[in-house]
């Protein structure tokens, strides 16, 4: 069988891993073997984290309308609720937005979704 001289694939293959290091402390930026463990850990990491994030601003969300209907003498179920019997479609995160920066546009959806439970 013949010999395999991986000169610049393996140059190139460190090379990419470094470039992914870089700015890690100590031995991850430096040596290839702790670099390319922390980078594949890293990558892992962003992987889930962009999972997360979709989680994690829903959660956000809902918590923003629960407090405006509240405020409003509802609860966020019973908000939900209401708009879906009142035919009102509009996703957490436009809700959200009314809830913060429109309190008087939230307060119209509120009232219409009691008026439909």
């Amino acid at each position: 069988m013949a010999r395999v001289k991986r000169a610049v694939n393996a140059l190139k293959k460190r090379r990419k891993v470094f470039k992914l290091s870089k700015g890690y402390f100590g031995a991850k930026s430096k040596q290839y073997r702790a670099a390319s463990e922390q980078v594949r850990r890293s990558l892992r990491y962003a992987y889930i984290g962009r999972k997360l994030r979709k989680r994690d601003f829903r959660r956000l969300w809902i918590a923003r309308i629960n407090a405006g209907a509240r405020a409003n003498g509802l609860s966020y179920s019973k908000l939900m609720n209401g708009l879906k019997k009142s035919g009102i479609d509009m996703n957490r995160k436009m809700l959200s937005e009314l809830a913060i920066n429109d309190a008087a546009a939230f307060t119209a959806l509120c009232e219409k979704a009691k008026s439909a439970v």
